[in-house]
């Protein structure tokens, strides 16, 4: 197989695992301010404490991953994206910090300090998420250096807000979905009756998005039609989605829950196999987009970095699965709580 395709694939899955992982943290953290009782809310701290930093790994690996794999492309994107992705990193920081110093004073002001920066930090960081998967999908203009050429009001285009508030309600509704599962009691009861709610406002905006990419967005109408199998991987994620509030209802909440992180994979999946060759799609000027083989590293360079690949990815995947289910179950609050 190619070594350009699969580094594309392997990006993907790395980005994926990030969006999958670290989306149900970041929706926790966007429901904080829903909950009143400081015990409640030290639950939702505590419901992601022991595996939110591990999330975060995804999204450095799979960084990491596009910046060696294909230099240009990254050096393209994060230059366009410079103010957009600071602000990304600023929310993320200020995020950690609040989950780390919230309980460690007991005055009212401060808890509720950082329980908004947590709040906001994940929201934002969901929000710039999705504006940048949106002007990425959309196409941003290139020169023909491959140089970013547009202005920072560009990016805050109807689309890509869109995207950005369509991927805010995709994690609010994940996290939900987890923290059913997690908590117990008073406050299960009360997570529990914001699900069918969230799954209506995600779905809502979820169609609302795809007509839009129809309607806005003709290059992915003409990749669907000359790619129809794509459909497949698209009904298979819309049936899965669709699944989630069917699980819900039955009271099957892991099975919602699977049903949500394997809409979000399937959905990553129809985005790849529709921009694929693409790297950075260029908008109006195709011709000078990057792809998988003109923004590639060196063939040598993408040998040695897939030995590395193939002992490091196992290694993450198993320390991953070892922490959730060492921390399988409901979530409680002792002493070393946050």
């Amino acid at each position: 197989m190619d070594l350009n395709l699969i580094w594309f694939v392997l990006v993907g899955v790395l980005l994926t695992g990030y969006a999958v992982l670290d989306g149900f943290d970041l929706g926790v953290g966007i429901l904080q301010p829903f909950v009143r009782k400081d015990e409640h809310r030290r639950l939702f701290l505590n419901a992601i404490g022991p595996v939110w930093d591990g999330n975060e790994v995804w999204l450095v690996t799979g960084g990491g991953a596009l910046f060696a794999a294909f230099p240009e492309a990254y050096a393209t994107v994060f230059s366009g994206f410079y103010l957009p992705f600071m602000l990304l990193l600023c929310a993320l920081i200020f995020r950690a910090v609040a989950i780390e110093f919230r309980s460690k004073e007991p005055w009212p002001w401060w808890r509720a300090m950082w329980d908004w920066a947590f709040c906001l930090g994940s929201f934002v960081s969901a929000l710039l998420i999705g504006v940048a998967m949106g002007n990425i999908v959309r196409g941003i203009p290139l020169d023909a250096h491959h140089e970013f050429a547009g202005t920072l009001l560009g990016l805050l285009n109807p689309y890509a807000l869109l995207m950005g508030i369509t991927v805010v309600l995709l994690f609010a509704m994940h996290g939900a979905i987890y923290l059913v599962m997690k908590t117990e009691g008073e406050l299960h009861d009360l997570v529990r009756g914001w699900v069918p709610r969230l799954i209506g406002l995600f779905l809502a905006a979820y169609i609302l998005f795809n007509f839009y990419t129809l309607i806005d967005l003709p290059h992915i109408y003409v990749t669907v039609r000359t790619r129809p199998w794509i459909l497949l991987v698209i009904a298979a994620a819309v049936l899965t989605i669709l699944n989630i509030p069917r699980e819900f209802s039955k009271g099957r909440d892991f099975a919602a829950f699977a049903s949500s992180c394997a809409g979000m994979a399937l959905m990553m999946a129809a985005f790849g196999l529709t921009y694929f060759p693409n790297m950075v799609l260029s908008s109006p000027a195709p011709e000078n987009s990057l792809t998988i083989w003109n923004a590639a590293s060196s063939p040598k360079t993408l040998g040695i970095m897939l030995i590395i690949a193939v002992i490091g990815v196992p290694l993450v995947l198993t320390y991953t699965a070892c922490i959730y289910y060492i921390f399988r179950g409901k979530t409680t609050l002792t002493k070393h709580s946050y």
